[in-house]
């Protein structure tokens, strides 16, 4: 996966917490967190936002990089190694222009040091929950004003809020004019969900190998003859000098 990632790129990941859990029994997938790829710290162009992960980032140089919003530490920038023995999928913004990915990782790049806002993740249950299951007076928060900025954030809409800086879609509403001519409406990003990653129409699933080498050929694939299988393997994979 790590030969297969590109800047943008949002990763998604199944997380197995108790949270983890709740998110997807609320969206019906097993997605449960995102974060965004950004790359190297000498793959950043933005000056200023090389300062900011410099400087926020004690790891190596060449370390792949992520910025995410999680429980109890916020939004962090850490390595995409962090994730290496979860099972994750990567969802590229496949119109994305060369030139407004800078400004999506900018944006994500400013909201590093926010807190987690575990209200919203409560309020998004709420309002994701059947109405005759909470009573009215439970009803989500989710769409009061607030004239102040908000401090606090959840790692999807993070990233919603990172590509509406550069006003590309994950999943609007579109409709029509009398006149039909279709008029789309960005959706508030409180609502974005991991899984909204994956459902758009506008990020491509990237599928990678399951291991670090590639073959034109399948032919030349190296089918193992000395069987590695234990026991309770046997049922499910065939032993090649057995087919």
């Amino acid at each position: 996966m790590t030969h297969e990632v590109k800047p943008c790129d949002v990763i998604l990941v199944e997380g197995r917490t108790r949270i983890s859990e709740g998110i997807r029994f609320l969206t019906n997938s097993a997605w449960t967190h995102a974060c965004l790829y950004i790359g190297r710290t000498y793959d950043i162009q933005d000056q200023t936002v090389r300062k900011i992960v410099s400087d926020k980032y004690m790891g190596e140089p060449d370390d792949q990089l992520i910025i995410e919003s999680v429980i109890g530490q916020g939004t962090i920038i850490r390595s995409l190694d962090t994730y290496r023995d979860e099972h994750m999928r990567i969802c590229r913004p496949s119109k994305l222009s060369f030139r407004d990915m800078p400004k999506v990782i900018r944006h994500a790049a400013e909201q590093i040091g926010k807190d987690y806002n575990l209200r919203q993740i409560f309020d998004l249950a709420r309002f994701l929950l059947p109405w005759y299951i909470l009573p009215k007076k439970w009803a989500s928060s989710l769409f009061k004003k607030n004239g102040s900025r908000s401090t606090k954030t959840v790692c999807s809409t993070m990233i919603a809020e990172s590509f509406a800086s550069a006003g590309y879609p994950i999943l609007p509403l579109v409709k029509h004019s009398e006149a039909g001519i279709p008029q789309l409406f960005r959706r508030n990003p409180k609502l974005c969900t991991p899984s909204d990653f994956d459902f758009s129409p506008y990020f491509d699933v990237i599928k990678y190998s399951f291991v670090d080498f590639y073959q034109a050929d399948y032919e030349l694939f190296p089918w193992s003859s000395d069987s590695l299988l234990e026991s309770e393997e046997n049922d499910f994979f065939i032993d090649p000098k057995d087919a």
